[in-house]
């Protein structure tokens, strides 16, 4: 089934307004966790650092079974919109009870939360077999890339909301209840858009197709090698296949860093580099730029990129920028605007390599096991989400960036060596 770009735009509208509310989110839960909850409380989870930590790490391990889950429920079922209703749907309602007294209490918090991220992971398996199945592989790049800079857009409006909140002068509870009781509502609209909008495939054979083609091509070239090599002529063909092991271990130790690097990353802008709540969107905001031009770029350059060779170098560029983060940190060189330059560059690189890999997981994930990747790329995500903050809290930012910068080169050694 093929579908116009402006079919996509349509159907991914409601994937619009859910990544608003959690442009929203990405930023303030850490913010509100730090600096909502009493220290006594936060205590009981090891400080602030921590506590964060902790519940993101919870909330991703939680998500991994769930990620296998979902997928495998939708491919089993070959339905694939009532999941993404479930998961709009669910965080709405969770989002509404956070609002609400008894969530004041901090295990209350942490398990509403954990409960949110293990419901939200119901989406992703069926938004990516979608697309998959609504085009021709050699479309899947230029259709991920399109609609993931759309739904990066409503990112951004989501941290220019958090902007606008944060620069009322209303308390900080006040923002708080008006924050999730926004984020709710968006999420209520892309519920609404996903049950007019979404369709699922008629036919499902694309992956399928893939499979097929991919063990053609190698008995092509293997027949190519061999009448070659009998009429005594020279072959530079190869018939090594893509390294499933080198694959998943690049994936999960970039995840790991992603993971790492984040998760505290908005308490750093805040308490290390002294932003107000509103400049820490605003370098947010810069980031997502950054993530939005790469989607668009690698949308339109995929077909005549070679993107086995291409994606490993996007994971070294980013080993590279965190490492010229340090050292801006460490020399003091405008750290502020420096920061939020390379963070745009970090965004770029994401975007980039995601598209990459989102493509390649779909052709080496088999049917069935459309949960495996979200299940990978959370397993590195759970590791990161509590290094990262118990590096800062116990060896401080710079050496948690450095352990980053050479995760992200580690990642890049996989993917180039392994595959």
């Amino acid at each position: 089934m093929q579908l116009s770009h402006a079919d996509v735009a349509m159907w991914r509208l409601g994937f619009f307004f859910h990544d608003m509310a959690f442009g929203l989110l990405t930023v303030f839960i850490p913010l509100y966790l730090v600096y909502h909850f009493a220290s006594s409380s936060l205590n009981m989870l090891g400080g602030p650092l921590l506590a964060l930590g902790v519940m993101t790490s919870i909330a991703i391990f939680c998500s991994i079974p769930a990620s296998f889950l979902w997928g495998y429920l939708c491919d089993a079922t070959r339905h694939y919109k009532i999941f993404i209703l479930l998961a709009f749907a669910s965080i709405a309602a969770i989002l509404f009870l956070m609002t609400l007294s008894f969530a004041q209490n901090l295990i209350v918090f942490v398990g509403l939360y954990v409960a949110m991220q293990m419901l939200h992971v119901a989406h992703e398996s069926p938004k990516n077999v979608l697309v998959t199945e609504h085009y021709s592989r050699n479309r899947w790049e230029r259709t991920f890339g399109f609609y993931e800079g759309i739904t990066e857009l409503g990112t951004i409006l989501g941290f220019v909301l958090g902007i606008a909140l944060f620069a009322s002068t209303l308390s900080f509870s006040t923002v708080s209840t008006y924050t999730f009781y926004l984020c709710s509502a968006l999420n209520v609209v892309a519920l609404v858009l996903a049950v007019l909008l979404v369709a699922d495939p008629l036919m499902i054979f694309e992956r399928r197709l893939v499979g097929i083609e991919r063990k053609m091509d190698l008995a092509s070239r293997g027949f190519e090698g061999s009448s070659k090599l009998m009429d005594g002529l020279r072959w530079d063909g190869s018939l090594k296949e893509d390294s499933f092991a080198g694959f998943v271990v690049g994936i999960v130790i970039f995840s790991l860093a992603t993971s790492l690097f984040f998760t505290p990353l908005p308490i750093f802008l805040r308490e290390g580099l002294h932003l107000s709540t509103s400049w820490v969107y605003v370098a947010y905001i810069l980031n997502s730029v950054g993530g939005t031009a790469g989607y668009f770029l690698v949308g339109k350059k995929a077909q005549s990129m070679d993107i086995r060779k291409q994606m490993p170098r996007f994971v070294l560029s980013r080993s590279l920028i965190i490492f010229a983060l340090v050292g801006v940190i460490l020399f003091g060189l405008s750290p502020t605007i420096m920061t939020g330059i390379l963070l745009i560059f970090i965004g770029f690189a994401y975007a980039m390599y995601y598209i990459m890999m989102i493509s390649l997981s779909m052709e080496v994930i088999p049917e069935g096991k459309a949960g495996l990747f979200d299940g990978m790329v959370n397993l590195g995500a759970a590791i990161g989400a509590f290094l990262g903050p118990f590096l800062a809290f116990h060896l401080d930012y710079v050496p948690m960036f450095v352990v980053t910068a050479v995760l992200f080169l580690v990642a890049f050694l996989a993917l180039k060596l392994l595959r």
